[in-house]
């Protein structure tokens, strides 16, 4: 009947095992050696197994209570962690951040902030979802998240319950496979040679939402709601589009993907801005979250690539895609 063992019983095997006795245990939990010797017994009637040889001077596990003795420490030391945390808990209340992060979003520079948030605030509860296009803020307008990392040419959801702040940006670049005929095509290509092809196109699934159409090339368009979809059909040769520099770098480097230099068409980096509910007071986890997803994360630059820039005002000129892509 596992049902009734309890953490007190699981105390007593450990004592006896470390102290060599059922004395030396009573005296290390200060209690009476019978409640020791109880303890045992309530123990190994619960397991159907025998913990200790009855024929031995001196306490000395049978093969069984060496196989248990492991599990019986792991319940040991995860009730104490489940203690001290609770105690964190009461102490200063249950840290927790609720947040929709953009697909689009330096997935390593999110990683950076996790741990250090996790560092800070070891008892914080982290919400996460990733999310695309409007799909964030909807998620803030139903109380579902407080925050949301969304892309600051998406149409907002409700400006009068929501709104934004700046955040960071991150650059864009246009590409397509190696095979495809506009890796062949002059250095700089107009926009009417990229409207003669397929441009792969991210765009937002959900039921009601408001469609935009900018960095759009021409009416050959293939929708995909899913960035990594998108990647891999660039990457077979499908189609040309426009994607995050960090998600690319390793692509352009092993020739997987080639950037496309751009003729008299301006395409501004990512801006992503912080959304919230309009009164939402942010709590110290909260902001030290904004904090650090705002922080560029420390990458050596490399000879040959162009650095990506993620301080100062909006971009200039529109980004001229359905968000980018």
């Amino acid at each position: 009947m596992l049902d009734n063992v309890t953490i007190n019983q699981l105390r007593a095997f450990v004592a006896v095992c470390d102290q060599g006795s059922f004395s030396a245990a009573a005296q290390k939990l200060r209690r009476a050696q019978s409640a020791i010797s109880h303890a045992i017994k309530a123990l190994e009637s619960a397991f159907d197994v025998e913990l200790f040889e009855r024929n031995t001077r001196k306490a000395q596990l049978t093969a069984a209570g060496h196989s248990l003795l492991p599990d019986a420490r792991a319940v040991i030391s995860r009730t104490e962690e489940m203690k001290n945390r609770a105690s964190s808990i009461a102490r200063a209340g249950a840290p927790q951040v609720s947040i929709a992060i953009d697909a689009y979003f330096p997935r390593a520079q999110l990683i950076e902030c996790l741990r250090t948030l996790q560092a800070e605030f070891p008892t914080a509860v982290i919400d996460l979802r990733i999310t695309t296009m409007q799909g964030g803020e909807n998620l803030v307008l139903e109380r579902v998240c407080a925050l949301a990392v969304t892309i600051h040419n998406v149409p907002e959801v409700n400006p009068d319950a929501i709104e934004r702040h700046w955040l960071c940006e991150t650059e864009m670049v246009t590409l397509c496979a190696p095979s495809h005929p506009l890796a062949s095509a002059p250095k700089s290509i107009p926009m009417d040679e990229f409207s003669r092809h397929v441009q792969v196109i991210v765009t937002d699934n959900q039921p009601g939402a408001e469609k935009t159409q900018q960095g759009v090339a021409g009416k050959r368009q293939w929708l995909v709601n899913d960035l990594g979809a998108k990647r891999d059909l660039l990457s077979a040769g499908l189609g040309w589009g426009h994607l995050p520099r960090h998600l690319v770098e390793e692509d352009l480097a092993s020739g997987r993907l080639v950037e496309l230099e751009r003729r008299a068409w301006h395409l501004g980096s990512l801006t992503f801005m912080i959304s919230q509910r309009r009164g939402y007071d942010l709590s110290p986890c909260d902001l030290r979250m904004v904090e650090l997803l705002g922080k560029p994360r420390r990458v050596p630059k490399k000879a040959g690539r162009r650095s990506v820039s993620v301080k100062g005002a909006m971009p200039k000129g529109p980004l001229r895609e359905t968000r980018s892509v």
